[in-house]
């Protein structure tokens, strides 16, 4: 990554403010995502005639394009904690919603980098705190708005269809490694996809594929 000397800052309209959201917090399988979108007075209007809304209103083969379309003409940053990742945070962090909050953290002071900007928007998760702890300098000047339902806002859908996307792209090439389609979500399917996995890679492959702290391992042990 370049350092942030060489990075030219884009001026911010004042009516400018950063939207961020997750993807893949409820999947056994595959990584967490978070993406962060930022809009102005021009690609508000554009998002507008896109019909941007919350990404769990679309189709994947829509999510994928509005991606495309979203990352030709906005400001953004999109940030993958992978399964092994993921585990050794859980580890530390102890607490999904303090990982959650590092890397929405993340994903603002990387815009910050390169568009001047004083207001983000996210969904409300735990304590109000996380976010902001985790900010860095640059981060601490914004004012952060968090709240029930944050999809609604603009910037937030058009992030949780960044997020979507890279989460579906991820998967996709999780599935390829292992051979066979991994299942999204944590239902019945997901642990048949695991006992499939194990029986094929061995229980230790799970920590390439998986969020090891969700009950799906637990039934493994079981069952």
């Amino acid at each position: 990554m370049p350092n942030s000397s060489s990075i030219i800052r884009h001026p911010s309209s004042p009516s400018g403010w950063i939207g961020t959201d997750e993807s893949g917090k409820g999947d056994y399988f595959g990584p967490l995502v978070i993406g962060g979108v930022y809009v102005d007075s021009k690609t508000k209007s554009l998002l507008e005639s896109l019909k941007v809304r919350d990404s769990k209103k679309i189709s994947d083969g829509v999510i994928r394009d509005l991606d495309f379309k979203i990352r030709s003409n906005c400001i953004y940053s999109v940030v993958v904690i992978g399964p092994e990742k993921y585990n050794l945070l859980y580890l530390k962090m102890k607490n999904l919603n303090r990982m959650l909050a590092w890397g929405h953290a993340r994903v603002i002071e990387n815009i910050l980098m390169r568009v001047n900007c004083t207001r983000a928007v996210s969904d409300q998760f735990g304590n109000e705190l996380f976010i902001k702890n985790a900010l860095l300098e640059s981060g601490k000047k914004i004012v952060l708005e968090q709240m029930p339902h944050a999809e609604k806002d603009l910037a937030v859908a058009a992030a949780s269809i960044s997020a979507r996307a890279e989460f579906l792209r991820r998967m996709e090439k999780l599935s390829e490694e292992c051979g066979f389609d991994l299942p999204k979500g944590a239902s019945p399917l997901v642990d048949d996809a695991a006992r499939k996995l194990v029986a094929k890679f061995g229980k230790e492959a799970l920590n390439g594929f998986a969020k090891l702290h969700f009950k799906n391992t637990l039934k493994l042990d079981s069952g």
